[in-house]
């Protein structure tokens, strides 16, 4: 028997009994050991792999992962829908385009379509639409007389802030119940995910050779 092992685990053990006495996060049981363990030696503790509907007849990780990547842009549909409601925005688009401009300033008719990963004529539209509305401002660019650069205006701001309450409380519920540490491990995979789509996304691949370039330039490269 490893005696040093053994004496390591128990002083282990005997750390835990006192820095945890005043402490109700951690019960005092061997789940609460584990918990400790891994909040002050930052280790992660391996999870059980998950189950899903049709595992057991061989539908494959990826078909999940895309059917709740659908049925998620679905739910986040419904309650951005109900969070313009009686409002003078007609798209969950309208808003987040106001957003964008209001976060990251004024910019270009492509540069405000590309970071909302939108085809040009369905962006035009878009921008269109907020224009009529008189929420942005298009005017000639300093450094290239062929671009527009779209500004936020003030109505466009007010319009935006009479429903920036119910935009955030939508954005709350799509979250649901997860925790704050779930959300931030969310983000780095959807990060990540975003990071991998953004640049083949920005090529305009044609439809008839997308998958065949991407299997061959981006997953057998990196695999």
């Amino acid at each position: 028997m490893n005696y040093t092992l053994l004496k390591d685990a128990i002083q282990l053990i005997e750390d835990f009994e006192s820095n945890t006495k005043a402490d109700t996060k951690y019960t005092q049981d061997i789940t609460g050991f584990k918990q400790w363990i891994v909040s002050t030696n930052e280790v992660t503790l391996p999870s059980p792999e998950p189950t899903w509907e049709g595992k057991n007849k061989g539908r494959s990780p990826e078909s999940v992962i895309n059917t709740l990547l659908v049925h998620m842009n679905r739910y986040a549909k419904t309650y951005s829908k109900a969070a313009i409601y009686n409002s003078d925005f007609s798209t969950q688009e309208e808003f987040i385009y106001l957003i964008n401009l209001k976060a990251f300033g004024a910019m270009s008719k492509m540069d405000l379509i590309k970071k909302n990963i939108q085809d040009k004529p369905v962006g035009m539209q878009i921008i269109n639409r907020l224009v009529q509305q008189k929420w942005v401002k298009q005017e000639d660019s300093a450094t290239d007389k062929r671009s527009k650069i779209i500004q936020i205006t003030k109505k466009g701001l007010h319009a935006l802030e009479q429903q920036m309450d119910k935009i955030r409380q939508a954005t709350n519920i799509v979250t649901g119940d997860l925790s704050y540490s779930e959300k931030m491990e969310l983000i780095t995979l959807l990060s990540k995910l975003d990071h991998f789509h953004q640049p083949i996304f920005s090529k305009n691949i044609n439809s008839h050779e997308l998958l065949e370039r991407v299997t061959q330039e981006y997953l057998v490269a990196n695999n």
